[in-house]
Parts: C-alpha cells; structure tokens; sequence
C-alpha cells in the first residue's frame, strides 16, 4: 500500500507539469484559432446573410429538436442556426 502511495505521488509531481504544460498550448491555439470571427458568421446573423456573403454551403441539416437547430456545412467551418439565426459557428479540424 506504502509502495502505491509513492509511486502516485511521484508520478503526479513528474508528470503534471509536462501534461500542464501541453493542454496548455493546445488550448490557448485552439482558442485563439476559434475567437477569430472575421472569417466566419458571427452569432446572430440571419440565414439569408449567411448565404449572401458566404454562398451556398456544401451541405444543409435539416432542423431538429425544440427549439429546431439546423446545421450548414461549409469548407471550412460549420454554422448551427437555432430558427433562422446564427448561434454558433466553429471552424472544422
């Protein structure tokens, strides 16, 4: 049980600060990556100005649940529309 116990806690104070330290990065690239909306709807927007000023996504998801969600897919980000406007929009991996 002793032999448990250490080794626990060497692992954790050898291996949190190098895991810390990775999330981190990933986290704050995605972050930034995701809160740059210049290239992408901004929430609110209506449907018919999603599609005047990025065209015709690849590919429409009809609505589901209530509220409906509807789901348009474009090359490089996806918007989910809730009714007609734009509540998020994320870009694709």
């Amino acid at each position: 049980m002793l032999r448990r116990s250490v080794f626990t806690i060497l692992l954790t104070i050898l291996g949190a600060p190098i895991t810390v330290f990775s999330d981190t990065l990933l986290v704050d690239e995605l972050e930034s990556a995701q809160t740059s909306t210049s290239s992408r709807p901004a929430r609110g927007m209506t449907m018919d100005k999603v599609a005047s000023t990025w065209g015709e996504p690849e590919s429409r998801l009809s609505p589901v649940g209530d509220p409906p969600i509807a789901r348009w897919e474009y090359s490089d980000f996806v918007v989910y529309f809730e009714y007609q406007n734009v509540i998020h929009s994320v870009l694709k991996p």
